[in-house]
């Protein structure tokens, strides 16, 4: 194939062009492209408002492909030729098989590897399943009644169900393409294959992380929701198998432990019977809110409805901390994600079509063990329960957020109710000072920053803009150690995922999960 980079095309094109625009490019007949596959697609802003999408396609011809390019002199393109991640296969079964523990990103891609190679894994997942997890949820967000073993962190599918199935990564592995054709497979829309910023949404993940369970189960693996693994079993330092909180003991020489950033109980539990783990950074604070218009008018420098809504990435430096945005949801909703009685904490989603009125982003501060007012391995964990349960105060209860406009956090005054932007979040917001909510560190560092983040993206400190707090479950805030093995000392146990303190969002769990499948396969080959 020759793969040929940056052809750009006006918002308004037809994908039947790139056909055009390739053979005029190679300068062949149109006649001789046989055919064409996208293999990336963005969006240009840089010259706004002339707004371009810009594509890479690799292009199938008639005739010689080297004699084509040399002929053609076109600098953007390049002979390229497929290359193809392969499930390794083991050459017999164990005695006991392997268990998953967690069925987010990192546990569900482990446990589709291990089926895939023979070894019908094990899976227990102490939320439940999708379809009861939806009800749980919606009613919760409707009522302010939480279920504690299914919510927006427990559950099939993980805390990513929830969110908006964002799937890009700075993680450059070859497995991430495989990933996504299994996301394709599983019901989610091709274009995640390409686009340079792919998204699921949260009611196609729905579906998707279903079906992905139901081929794990077709290749002889079992899924056991509600279920919750509450201690370890071992002799002579390696590992037995598992206990369940009803009594239950597994037994099991291999166990992923893939339990996601929320699994406070089992970081207690693991901390209690010595498995080696250390505080690590990680950053919080708050879920910020626009006009998704406001957003769009800025990025663009036009509305245009041809053109997706426009995301953001923003960063600044200070001096003893980094405020960034993160899980960046356009049309979006900011959602309740508590998974605890007492404790408020925020996330985002957005739908398939992000066809919401408003967007929103984690806008965090950067935050390192040395600065966490508890000592020891869970010290960051204590940090955030603290935060969470002063927010929950602050709400009034019924898991209402504390919330204020960035107009009146900047000038240091309480909010009294919203101005042009409504807030999203439900079961509701509760007006108030946030510096009375969030630690100093926090408040400076947002202080200092939303001004100089509004030069990046005009309006995005807009005296109307809402935030939300707290933002405290980013990423794990422990990390349980593993060697090159990637086993603990523990043997036989293999930390895995965000909660683990491997990953960070949906692609790295799941390239970490992989990996950790493909190890286990690699020890019952010696």
């Amino acid at each position: 194939m020759i793969r040929i980079r940056e052809i750009s095309m006006p918002p308004e094109h037809s994908v039947h062009q790139l056909s055009f625009e390739a053979a005029r490019l190679l300068k062949i007949s149109n006649s001789k492209i046989r055919g064409v596959r996208i293999v990336r697609r963005s969006v240009d802003a840089r010259k706004k408002p002339d707004v371009r999408i810009v594509y890479t396609v690799d292009v199938t011809v008639d005739g010689n492909e080297n004699k084509i390019l040399k002929q053609s002199g076109c600098k953007r393109a390049a002979l390229t030729s497929a290359s193809w991640y392969k499930v390794p296969k083991t050459a017999a079964l164990p005695e006991k098989r392997p268990v998953v523990v967690g069925f987010g990103p990192a546990g569900m891609f482990a446990a589709l590897v291990l089926a895939m190679a023979g070894l019908k894994p094990l899976v227990l997942e102490r939320g439940g399943d999708a379809l009861t997890r939806h009800q749980k949820v919606e009613h919760f967000f409707a009522t302010g009644q939480l279920d504690t073993v299914s919510n927006v962190q427990f559950g099939e599918g993980g805390a990513g169900t929830f969110s908006d199935g964002k799937l890009n990564t700075g993680v450059n592995n070859p497995r991430i393409g495989w990933i996504l054709e299994q996301f394709v497979k599983a019901g989610a829309r091709e274009d995640i294959l390409f686009d340079a910023k792919p998204h699921v949404g949260t009611d196609v993940l729905l579906t998707v992380v279903q079906n992905l369970r139901k081929r794990i189960i077709d290749l002889g693996g079992e899924v056991r929701f509600c279920t919750q693994v509450t201690a370890l079993c071992s002799e002579n330092s390696r590992l037995t198998g598992v206990k369940t909180a009803d009594g239950e003991v597994i037994a099991c020489d291999h166990a992923v432990l893939a339990i996601g950033h929320s699994a406070r109980d089992t970081f207690q539990m693991l901390h209690e019977i010595g498995v080696p783990m250390e505080a690590k950074p990680f950053a919080m604070g708050v879920r910020i809110e626009h006009k998704q218009v406001t957003v769009d008018q800025s990025q663009y420098g036009k509305l245009d409805p041809v053109l997706p809504p426009a995301d953001y990435k923003l960063v600044r430096h200070l001096e003893d901390a980094t405020v960034y945005t993160f899980c960046m949801c356009p049309g979006g909703y900011v959602v309740a994600a508590a998974s605890e009685e007492g404790r408020v904490v925020t996330n985002g989603m957005s739908y398939a079509d992000r066809d919401g009125e408003n967007a929103n982003a984690a806008l965090l501060v950067t935050v390192n063990p040395a600065e966490f007012p508890w000592d020891g391995p869970l010290a960051g964990m204590y940090w955030q329960q603290s935060i969470e349960e002063a927010a929950y105060g602050a709400g009034g209860g019924g898991f209402r957020a504390p919330a204020q406009l960035v107009g009146d956090f900047l000038a240091g005054r309480p909010s009294k109710g919203p101005g042009s932007v409504q807030p999203t979040y439900r079961p509701g917001v509760t007006w108030c000072d946030l510096h009375t909510v969030l630690p100093e560190k926090l408040t400076k560092a947002l202080e200092e920053a939303l001004p100089q983040l509004d030069n990046s993206l005009a309006g995005f400190a807009g005296a109307d803009s809402v935030l939300t707090a707290p933002e405290t479950r980013s990423s794990s805030p422990v990390r349980i150690l593993r060697d090159d093995s990637r086993q603990s000392v523990l043997r036989g146990l293999y930390p895995t995922g965000e909660g683990a303190g491997y990953a960070g969002g949906i692609m790295s769990a799941a390239v970490d999960g992989i990996m950790t499948a493909e190890a286990i396969i690699e020890a019952l080959h010696n």
